[in-house]
């Protein structure tokens, strides 16, 4: 176990920003968390539990405890002919998991490759890209209870998974700790290839797990940012899902407008990123915040900004895209205050 006090956090969120924390514990075991629940520190203190930090925005210093886990185990639970299930710990680097995962010949999360973060924070936001999203192989997902140090397995039905959320993600809901969570992995692959240019990437190749990884890594660098040299959050804000009578007359006024069906809600999402183009932000910089020259959806620290800063900025991108086109974009990283 590991606790500092006037901690650093300038390392523990992709921002980069300079906030810090009265109080920092890192946990490698349950047996390390549980005690850490049963703490006098916590029933005097707020608490959040972190993961890499990024999907977080600290906008002053934090007044509490931070936690963070160190659980790094990773083992295959059980086994058929067709499947595996793999339980991995919440400190896992999720891209390790993946690359893990296809080295393997497990498939179902190879689409997700190369999105920052950690597992736990993973099932947390129900992370997503190029069609799949990790509720789609969660099996399990297990944690405490923050006030009672009681341990709980959700099953996948009980994690409540939506769009980039989940029950954990939910105010109103108790607050839990995630230590681990179970995958099932397929031993037999059905790729998913038909979202974006991924399949005319792959066209002509022979279409294995590594292939497919391999591919949307090279997309994603074309396209993002390194974290270790331009501090971002990726994706600042939800790709808004709108009724369709609300997009077929958008449709009327921007022809152009790029979407994706959603039939089962009757509605229709539209790149968030593109309609932050439209408004003129792509590439525009104003002091220390600025917009990724490559992709509109990424709000970047160039440099010495402060949360404070950031929170502006993005108020004026959602203002003109609520202006033009009547939709109010809703942001996919947490504030912290």
């Amino acid at each position: 176990m590991r606790i500092e006090q006037n901690y650093s956090l300038k390392y523990h969120n992709s921002f980069h920003l300079p906030a810090k924390t009265h109080w920092f514990v890192e946990y490698e075991n349950e047996d390390e968390l549980s005690r850490i629940l049963k703490d006098e520190l916590l029933f005097k203190n707020r608490l959040l539990s972190i993961g890499e930090g990024s999907n977080l925005l600290f906008i002053n210093d934090f007044d509490g405890v931070i936690l963070h886990s160190c659980m790094k185990d990773i083992a295959v639970i059980n086994e058929t002919n067709d499947s595996v299930l793999l339980r991995a710990g919440s400190g896992v680097c999720w891209d390790d998991l993946v690359a893990y995962a296809v080295s393997e010949g497990w498939g179902g999360i190879e689409n997700l490759s190369k999105i920052p973060g950690e597992v736990g924070a993973a099932a947390v936001q129900n992370i997503g890209a190029y069609g799949v999203e990790i509720r789609d192989v969660v099996e399990t997902v297990e944690g405490y209870h923050q006030l009672t140090g009681v341990k709980r397995v959700f099953t996948n039905e009980l994690c409540h998974y939506a769009y980039r959320s989940s029950c954990f993600k939910d105010s109103d809901h108790e607050p839990y700790i995630i230590t681990s969570i179970g995958l099932r992995l397929q031993k037999n692959p059905q790729f998913k290839l038909d979202y974006g240019n991924l399949s005319s990437m792959l066209r002509g190749s022979v279409i294995t797990l590594q292939a497919v990884r391999d591919a949307i890594i090279t997309v994603r660098r074309s396209k993002l940012p390194e974290t270790e040299t331009l501090g971002n959050a990726g994706s600042f804000f939800v790709n808004p899902v709108i009724p369709r009578k609300q997009f077929e007359d958008l449709k009327e006024r921007f022809p152009l407008i790029p979407y994706y069906p959603e039939p089962a809600r009757g509605a229709v999402k539209i790149p968030a990123g593109w309609l932050i183009e439209q408004c003129g932000f792509k590439g525009k910089r104003e002091g220390h915040v600025g917009v990724y020259e490559k992709q509109a959806l990424i709000i970047v620290n160039h440099g010495g900004a402060t949360g404070e800063e950031i929170v502006v900025f993005a108020r004026k991108i959602r203002n003109a895209v609520n202006d033009v086109f009547g939709i109010q974009l809703v942001p996919e990283v947490k504030y912290v205050v």
